[in-house]
Formats: structure tokens, C-alpha cells, sequence
């Protein structure tokens, strides 16, 4: 029953992996007039979708909020908001990290994430992990910290970036409230009415070429409304730190993209990291089917 969690989880990842083969050939632009873009995109796009082919849903979410006790609208609006700004924000880093500073550097962002996601998962959500669990964990660690040696401000700048996303996965973990696509319609609406006013006024006088739209509109679509459903959709039926982990597949694939595809160079320590990333996917992943297994017998 799980393995359409784990489709969802894995095909988002993936394409999010590949968001560097439409991102680098818009490097000439500045992260903020390309996210305002994305975000203003995403907007149209998701809200037309909601009210052209799930007014149903979307109308039952509107009165399912409109149900609810004063104390409790209030909790939803503040998760919603911080929600979007986490996104908005860990959007705008990426991006900028992504064509100023490299490909490689965002792939740590996201070898941090889902580090962070387990231990706050395990310390806000009270989420249970098994002892080769945590040999995972500590292993990710190690190799972090290799992956940092000799490259403290793309380290920064990872950490700030896999932070954000962190926090965006545990509160959607706890949303409660509303149908996922509902919710993830707030949040890039929030974004867009947040950074559409700002950002626009400093992209006006900017000369955008057809490839441009082009590009931007499909990272609206593809590479943030698609892979953002599908995650959301998998935390219903997968704990926060198994989709975490699975957060790993994108890093893997943005540093092979780097290196056999930019031709960023490599170093030994960054092989022996990876390598040991790797080994903890397998050894987390196995020991969470091995533990599902068991309790279903």
C-alpha cells in the first residue's frame, strides 16, 4: 500500500534532482526576478486549477476553514504564513546559490536536509528511529562534515537552505486542517503576494527573452507545482524522516549533473562523501521496510 507513497516521494526528488538542466541557462538573470517569475507563474497556474477542475474540493476546504473555531483559524492562517515563507525563502536561496555560487553547493544543501528533517522529526514530532536508523543518520553526518572541509561559505549557505526546507516538511507533516493541494494553492498564493510586489519593481526595466518565460514556466510547473503535490501527497502514508531520506536521491543526482554534466571539479573527500550517503540511504531504507515487515506479520 506504501509503494505509491514511496512513487511520489522518489519522482519529486528526481525531478528536483534535474532542476539545474533549466536553472543554469537562466545565470544571467538575478534569483529574485527569476522566483518572482516562477512564483507569479506557479499562482496563475495552481489557482486556475483549483477552481477549473477542483472547485469541489477547493470549495469544501474553504468551508472546512470557515468551520472552524476562532483560536484554530488563527493557528491555520500562522501555519500557512510561516509555510510559505519558508518556501519562498529556501526558493530564493536555491536559485541564487544554484548560478552564483554552484551546483555542487546546493546538492550539500540538500545532503543537510535530511538530516535536520529526522532530528526535528524526532525531537517535535516524538517520530521513533531504529538503532541502524540513527547509524544512518550519524553516517550522513561524517560525511557532511567531509563535504565541508575547505568549503565553509558553500556549508553556510547549505545549511541555511537545507534548514528552511527542513522546517517546510515538519509543518506540513503536522497540517491537519486541509485537503495537500489546497494547501500547497495557500502557500504559493502567500509566496506570490509576498514577492510579486517587491520583486517586480526591481525586474521591470529587465529585457526578458522568450526563453525566459519559456524556462521559468516550466520550472512553475514541473519543477514546483509537480514535485511540491507529490511531496505533500507522500508525508499522508510516509513518517517525515523516511521522506527525509529519500530527500537524498536529489543531491545525488544535482552532483552527478555537476560534475559529469557542468564539469565542476571533484576531490577525494567529496567521492569518500558521497559514497557514504549513499550507504546510509541503502542501510536507513532497508532497515524501515525490514521494521514495516515485522509489524505487518
Amino acid at each position: 500500500m506504501q509503494l505509491k507513497y514511496y512513487a511520489a516521494a522518489l519522482f519529486s526528488f528526481v525531478v528536483w534532482g534535474c532542476f539545474s538542466l533549466v536553472l543554469k541557462p537562466l545565470s544571467d538573470y538575478e534569483a529574485m526576478d527569476i522566483l518572482v517569475y516562477r512564483v507569479g507563474f506557479a499562482a496563475i497556474i495552481i489557482v486556475s486549477g483549483s477552481l477549473l477542475f477542483r472547485w469541489k474540493i477547493t470549495k469544501q476546504s474553504i468551508n472546512q476553514f470557515n468551520s472552524l473555531s476562532p483560536s484554530f483559524k488563527q493557528k491555520a492562517i500562522l501555519h500557512a504564513i510561516v509555510s510559505a515563507v519558508a518556501l519562498a525563502f529556501n526558493w530564493y536561496l536555491y536559485i541564487y546559490v544554484m548560478n552564483d555560487v554552484s551546483v555542487k553547493a546546493t546538492s550539500l544543501a540538500y545532503l543537510i536536509c535530511p538530516i535536520l528533517t529526522t532530528v526535528l522529526a524526532a525531537l517535535f514530532l516524538k517520530e521513533k528511529l531504529h538503532k541502524w536508523q540513527w547509524f544512518a543518520v550519524i553516517l550522513s553526518v561524517i560525511s557532511c562534515l567531509i563535504l565541508s572541509l575547505g568549503y565553509f561559505i558553500d556549508m553556510f549557505y547549505s545549511i541555511i537552505i537545507a534548514l528552511s526546507y527542513a522546517v517546510y516538511i515538519i509543518l506540513q507533516k503536522v497540517n491537519i486542517y486541509f485537503d495537500r493541494f489546497f494547501t500547497l494553492t495557500i502557500h504559493i498564493v502567500i509566496s506570490a503576494l509576498i514577492l510579486v510586489p517587491y520583486g517586480y519593481s526591481g525586474s521591470v526595466n529587465v529585457v526578458h527573452s522568450n526563453l525566459f518565460y519559456e524556462l521559468v514556466l516550466l520550472i512553475a510547473v514541473l519543477f514546483t507545482i509537480v514535485p511540491l503535490f507529490l511531496n505533500m501527497y507522500a508525508l499522508k502514508g510516509l513518517s517525515s524522516s523516511i521522506v527525509g531520506v529519500l530527500l537524498y536521491i536529489n543531491p545525488i543526482i544535482a552532483f552527478l549533473l555537476a560534475i559529469f554534466y557542468f564539469k565542476e571539479t571533484i576531490n577525494l573527500n567529496q567521492v569518500l562523501a558521497y559514497t557514504l550517503i549513499f550507504i546510509a540511504v541503502i542501510i536507513f531504507n532497508i532497515t524501515y521496510l525490514r521494521l514495516k515487515n515485522e509489524q505487518s506479520k
